[in-house]
């Protein structure tokens, strides 16, 4: 009874039950269906034993080796079929030739491998090189060996020869650094095979190794990124009701403080006067970098405004001044509305912010130099000098809407890159303009706007 009634108020076992065995049998119970769950079981288990016996040899054999594993037993049994020595002859030279082949992809070698990167991190142009050292642990001799390096997108090859034992040989590559980003070194195979082609086993001995080809920079006097006073040099020209720095006085308002009032002024001038004094602040510097295609005309563009974006940020580190560096979010592929956001760079310290800008790229759904002037203005704070840097295509309209986009008492300055111009500098409004045809234009940039 109480089966009975378990069965009529949930039903029966299957119902509701989506698997497997469902799929295939539905509810039905009994022999059949048992012996139905067994054979595709079992086809399930050859068919994941064949497929990684087949991945296996498929790492090994060469596409000439799956020609004459065809062709070994097509020849043999034309041969015998239509009584042709030859045929059986040649079904009998590929066998042996497969088994010759086998015996060399047999074993693994006892040597040890270690791959070195002495510098991991390199400005573009500079040489890096890695090296590979290959050690016999054992006392009897180890045949050589082929060792591939890949680098990038290329691939090195050295050729090393026997090693007897105790013995070590290190032998080095180049790394290209011609562009900025990062290089992956590795991991060293050894590649074994048969002088035909007919197989080929390779076995990887170490890890990835990353280069980081960071931006080029230049060195820029500290005084170059002030631009603005702060708490170590002189005030502003800002006024403030209170500060360090004393500027005048002045007749009193309702709403000063009475601790500010010079009272020997006052008593000779017969009214209260209030002292009055220049801002003081400490600069914040915000460097925004563009990654919008519509800002740049060549690629050449883009990197030297990558390269002027890491030479201010490196100096300002070095100043151990307050300092943002934002670059353009993209917008995905598929969105309705535009993505208003920028990406904050690490400025931790100077390594961190190269190894960030060794991997930003331009993109054509990236936001243009007035959204990220924008949306910096609004999220970062306390800002004192703003460096827009942009491509020659960025004209004087969207500068100006750019600089805008700032809370009042920003410096904004425009750092426009094209290397097919004079460089020089102007004053638009309330924001100067540098033009830079090379990176060391920048530095005298710098120094002619901070000197005017």
């Amino acid at each position: 009874m109480r089966g009975a009634t378990t069965d009529a108020q949930y039903g029966t076992g299957t119902e509701g039950l989506t698997n497997a065995r469902t799929r295939i049998v539905g509810d039905r119970t009994g022999f059949t269906a048992d012996l139905v769950i067994v054979l595709v079981r079992t086809w399930r288990s050859l068919r994941r034993i064949v497929g990684r016996a087949v991945r296996a040899a498929s790492s090994v054999i060469t596409s000439v080796g799956w020609v004459l594993l065809v062709l070994a037993p097509a020849s043999l049994v034309a041969g015998y079929l239509l009584g042709w020595v030859e045929l059986v002859a040649v079904g009998f030279a590929v066998v042996v030739l497969l088994c010759l082949a086998a015996l060399y992809a047999v074993g693994r070698s006892a040597f040890t491998i270690d791959l070195d990167l002495p510098h991991r991190r390199v400005a573009v142009g500079e040489s890096a090189v890695g090296r590979v050292t290959v050690s016999n642990p054992t006392r009897r001799r180890i045949l050589g060996v082929t060792v591939e390096i890949p680098v990038g997108q290329g691939l090195a090859e050295i050729s090393l020869p026997g090693l007897r034992g105790g013995d070590s040989i290190d032998d080095s590559f180049a790394v290209p650094t011609d562009r900025r980003g990062v290089v992956p070194v590795g991991p060293v195979r050894t590649v074994r095979g048969d002088p035909i082609g007919l197989v080929r086993r390779e076995l990887e001995w170490t890890d990835v190794v990353e280069l980081f080809v960071h931006p080029r920079t230049i060195g820029i006097p500290s005084t170059s990124t002030g631009l603005i006073r702060d708490l170590e040099g002189n005030p502003t020209r800002d006024l403030s009701s209170s500060d360090i720095s004393f500027h005048a006085l002045r007749q009193y308002v309702p709403g000063d403080e009475r601790r500010h009032i010079h009272w020997k002024s006052s008593a000779r001038a017969g009214e209260y006067l209030v002292r009055q004094f220049e801002e003081t602040r400490r600069s914040h510097i915000v460097i925004a970098l563009s990654l919008a295609n519509a800002d740049f005309a060549t690629e050449d563009e883009f990197e030297l405004a990558v390269s002027v974006a890491a030479s201010l940020g490196v100096r300002a580190i070095r100043d151990a001044r307050e300092v943002s560096v934002v670059v353009s979010e993209s917008t995905p592929a598929f969105a309705k509305r535009k993505t208003l956001a920028v990406k904050s760079l690490s400025t931790i310290s100077r390594v961190r912010l190269l190894d960030e800008l060794a991997v930003v790229t331009y993109d054509e759904s990236a936001l243009g130099i007035t959204d990220v002037a924008r949306v910096t203005g609004e999220q970062v704070s306390g800002i004192s000098v703003a460096f827009l840097v942009v491509g020659s295509t960025t004209g004087i309209t969207r500068l100006r809407a750019a600089a805008a986009a700032f809370p009042p008492g920003v410096e904004a300055v425009a750092i426009v890159c094209d290397p097919d111009t004079v460089p020089g500098m102007r004053r638009v409004a309330d924001m100067t303009i540098l033009t830079v045809g090379y990176l060391e234009d920048l530095q005298k940039s710098l120094a002619k706007s901070v000197s005017s």
